[in-house]
């Protein structure tokens, strides 16, 4: 009898990555912070970083599908990995940088970093899936790793929210445990995917060009419009807490508290996720669109009219002035409460906006996954506009711009995602 090979290890190295996925790309919104410590900046160039890292998924969306299919998973992993230890150490590097060249060092950083996302993100899925055996397991393995993501996407800003809390000026130095954490998983994670052998997906060779099937696919007016869609979506789940974080660190209420605050969002979203999949099979992706999109519009919209000086206790991790943890209560304004609990609301939209974006696309679907993964680059984008609002305006004003991508998101999931194309043939 054959005995079925064990692929525990290189399993536990995908789900690190899955989670080093949201570290990395999570660590660029609260580094807004530290470079408007350092380098006395606007919001507008803090988030500067959080854009290097997401406009690098435009450059690589389309490349990195090309890659995938012509050197295997294994061998994109890798290089992935190896790319997102460079990209983390030239962030270190820029805390070792002359003042003059330190900014520009930190955002090339940032930039080679999102190459590395990007290329993760096109690997870890389909990767932990084959490793699962596909089915219901791969399946599980997705949920598990993606409920991982989510965990550090709430550790990531109270981690580094604790490292500069406590300084007046924060500096890129600061927070260089961050980045030791992060290159000491990706060395291991290399090393043992390099000496591990684990089997390749099966990727059919279709025999149309890539230019023929993107241009086939953009044809479809409800994959458009879900393709801005996917964007709009990024932008307002990295801009919801990533503004945020830069208004509360602003305040009496501290940087500390303030990555807490915004690690509360990022948890909200682990609990949206968990609830999402339990009721995937019974509610339809338009319907829970449509739901969030709406419940979000007017979660915003209570906290941009909502006053400042209100309070609330909001149940969060504190950090005592002798640096000790406790769970506790922390007053807030009001309107934090709200952006906090949109959280909740933009934790299942991904996987709404995909199943709606691709259905009917058929053979144009791998195609439409790589425009979607270009796409991303709205994560970058739309908080960056949101930081320059917020500069010429104040950061309240600055969320009429969420408002207004949610307003899209809600008008997608009732209107613009009706396949009005269905006359294209789209058998293989």
């Amino acid at each position: 009898m054959t005995q079925k090979k064990s692929y525990a290890l290189p399993i536990i190295m995908m789900i690190l990555l899955f989670g080093m996925i949201s570290f990395v790309t999570n660590l660029a919104a609260p580094m807004g912070n530290v470079l408007k410590d350092q380098f006395n900046v606007d919001n507008f160039l803090g988030m500067l970083g959080n854009a290097a890292n997401f406009i690098a998924y435009a450059v690589m969306g389309i490349p990195g599908g090309i890659l995938l299919q012509r050197i295997g998973y294994k061998k994109t992993a890798l290089i992935a990995i190896a790319i997102g230890f460079v990209g983390v150490f030239i962030q270190f590097l820029s805390g070792h940088s002359s003042e003059e060249s330190a900014f520009a060092v930190y955002l090339f950083g940032a930039f080679i970093s999102g190459f590395s996302m990007c290329l993760l993100n096109t690997v870890v899925n389909p990767m932990l899936n084959t490793l699962g055996g596909g089915g219901n397991k791969g399946n599980q393995l997705i949920q598990v790793g993606g409920s991982f993501n989510s965990v550090m996407a709430t550790f990531t800003p109270a981690f580094v929210g604790i490292l500069i809390g406590a300084q007046i000026h924060a500096k890129i130095t600061d927070v260089f445990p961050v980045m030791y954490i992060a290159m000491a998983v990706f060395a291991i994670v290399f090393v043992v995917l390099y000496f591990v052998s684990i089997p390749e997906p099966f990727a059919a060779q279709s025999t149309i060009p890539l230019k023929t099937l993107m241009s086939g696919a953009m044809k479809f007016r409800h994959f458009i419009l879900g393709a801005i869609a996917i964007s709009v979506y990024v932008g307002v789940e990295v801009g919801t807490p990533g503004i945020m974080n830069l208004w509360l660190s602003s305040t009496p209420v501290g940087k500390a508290t303030a990555g807490f605050v915004a690690g509360t969002y990022w948890f909200l979203m682990l609990i949206g996720r968990l609830a999402g999949a339990s009721l995937g099979s019974k509610i339809s992706s338009k319907t829970m669109l449509s739901f969030t999109s709406g419940v979000g519009l007017i979660l915003i919209t209570l906290a941009i009219f909502s006053p400042e000086s209100v309070h609330v206790s909001l149940p969060l991790l504190q950090q005592s002035p002798t640096g000790a943890l406790s769970f506790g209560l922390a007053q807030v304004p009001i309107s934090a409460m709200f952006i906090v609990l949109v959280g909740l609301c933009t934790s299942i939209m991904w996987g709404g906006i995909f199943n709606l974006a691709v259905e009917g696309l058929g053979k144009y679907l791998a195609a439409a996954s790589g425009i979607f993964m270009v796409m991303v680059c709205g994560g970058g984008l739309l908080p960056l506009l949101q930081g320059k609002i917020a500069d010429l305006t104040s950061f309240g004003a600055s969320y009429w711009l969420i408002f207004l991508c949610l307003a899209y998101l809600l008008f997608y999931a009732l209107i613009g995602s009706k396949n009005v194309n269905k006359d294209i043939p789209v058998e293989v």
